[in-house]
């Protein structure tokens, strides 16, 4: 049995991140949840990854053009679990600790410089500690964590094999 195809791994790669963000946009606009700062964090983090993956895909490199990719790759994938982890903790502190609700993140974007506006979103608010969706009793962030995690390390074995 043969290993598939790295394109074709790739367009599985970019498919799956597709399907995410289709999640994500049903969420929102059907189910009425709108995402907090830190939803959109990770939505762009699954956006990048996507393209990571349509690249390789479309570009089909050789061996240093393939490892660019999984380091690309790899470093999204571990940026947007690190913040959906940090999403996941924040929706588990006791009732007591749970940050007040601050603004929105266009208005945290409008009007504080970028290094306060990531503290701000960093620090979360109450609507982020909320548990608005769960499924088999993991919340969404916690789903984007382990999607991320998987994806990466599919896209960096991936993108690394010879």
């Amino acid at each position: 049995m043969s290993l598939p195809n790295k394109r074709v791994l790739n367009l599985a790669g970019f498919s799956s991140c597709a399907a995410m963000m289709a999640f994500a946009l049903y969420s929102q606009h059907v189910l009425l949840l709108d995402p907090c700062p830190l939803c959109i964090l990770q939505r762009i983090a699954v956006i990048l990854l996507g393209i990571v993956f349509l690249v390789a895909a479309i570009h089909d490199p050789e061996r240093f053009g393939s490892r660019v990719y999984a380091v690309l790759s790899g470093v999204i994938a571990i940026a947007g679990a690190s913040i959906a982890g940090w999403h996941a903790r924040l929706q588990n502190l006791p009732a007591d600790e749970v940050p007040g609700c601050g603004p929105g993140l266009d208005y945290i974007m409008d009007n504080f410089p970028l290094q306060d506006a990531l503290g701000l979103i960093f620090k979360g608010s109450g609507e982020c500690a909320e548990i608005a969706w769960s499924l088999l009793g993991l919340s969404m962030p916690v789903w984007v964590l382990i999607s991320l995690l998987g994806l990466g390390a599919v896209g960096v074995w991936n993108l690394w094999r010879s």
